[in-house]
């Protein structure tokens, strides 16, 4: 492949439409960024790991769309952000399951267990621990609003572009990025609390 480094997102996928291995080339692009969007809309490793996997599967089995794809990087994000919904979607239907003979709520008990976000040894200095608030506060937020803020604050989409990747009107997509933020300013008081201390503490 020749000079590939320089070639659109779009010269790619037209040529990978006659040769699936210039499909690598995407995947070295966007499987990081990709990663850090959906493990930030799911909150676990292996999960995210499997969707993005599942997102270049989809986009090679779909090669006959790529002629009518405009901005790459807004179609694999749509893809990847509506198997992570998908998959949300799916742990609320199966959270509970009855252990007893009738549909009492106390009969029941949980089924979905999360992944244990306790940090791995060496791993609890100041920095993660802001990190891994951060990310659980993200989390925390209501869907429509994690989708949204992910996409505009850490993955650096236009209004324009989110619109297209969650297909709602831009007012909209301007509404749940504000309201989402402030959710998390919220949310993030204490942190801040906490660090301001920390270094004044320090100093």
């Amino acid at each position: 492949m020749e000079a590939t480094e320089k070639l659109t997102d779009k010269e790619i996928l037209m040529r990978a439409a006659e040769d699936q291995g210039y499909l690598s080339l995407l995947v070295k692009r966007y499987r990081t960024p990709l990663y850090n969007f959906v493990f930030r809309f799911v909150g676990d490793r292996e999960t995210a790991e499997d969707i993005v996997q599942e997102t270049f599967l989809r986009c090679m089995r779909h090669s006959h769309q790529y002629p009518a794809i405009e901005q790459v990087s807004t179609w694999l994000y749509t893809i990847a952000g509506n198997l992570a919904k998908t998959e949300l979607r799916r742990r609320k239907r199966w959270h509970w399951v009855q252990v007893g003979p009738n549909d009492d709520e106390e009969q029941r008990t949980p089924f979905y267990e999360p992944v244990a976000k306790d940090p791995l040894p060496g791993e609890a200095t100041d920095s993660n621990r802001v990190v891994a608030t951060v990310t659980d506060a993200i989390h925390n937020l209501p869907q429509e609003f994690r989708e949204a803020v992910l996409l505009r604050d850490l993955n650096g989409f236009s209004y324009d572009e989110i619109s297209k990747i969650i297909n709602c009107p831009i007012g909209t997509v301007k509404s749940r990025v504000n309201r989402g933020r402030l959710q998390l300013q919220k949310m993030l008081r204490s942190l801040a609390t906490d660090v301001i201390g920390t270094l004044a503490a320090k100093a």
